[in-house]
């Protein structure tokens, strides 16, 4: 499993959110660059974004194309794209970022 993993929840239906592509980029001088990409499965989880191994200490993004999800269930978004930046200080630690999503909010947190 990758250090740093996701989960989408669709709560207006109350299911998982399958098929959300996503990014994950690390923050290098100006600029991001990509680590690993994806979607999430039946179960709304993404647990192969990095490589195993421990992490780099820094800023890291991670893109949630909401956008293309809302469409494949007959939606126009609100919300094209979730985008959420976080700092890993302890590089041998997990780091699971879970999306709750509805058509016109989203929340999230550092989960376990």
């Amino acid at each position: 499993m990758s250090a740093i993993t996701t989960h989408v929840l669709d709560t207006s239906t109350g299911r998982p959110a399958a098929g959300v592509p996503i990014t994950l980029s690390l923050r290098e001088g100006d600029s991001w660059r990509e680590l690993g990409r994806g979607a999430t499965d039946a179960d709304g989880r993404l647990r192969t974004l990095l490589p195993a191994g421990p992490l780099v200490r820094g800023s890291y993004r991670i893109v949630f194309d909401t956008g293309a999800y809302a469409r494949s269930h007959t939606h126009q978004p609100f919300y094209p794209a979730v985008t959420v930046d976080f700092d890993v200080h302890e590089t041998s630690g997990h780091y699971h970022i879970p999306l709750l999503l509805s058509p016109y909010g989203y929340s999230t947190y550092r989960g376990s």
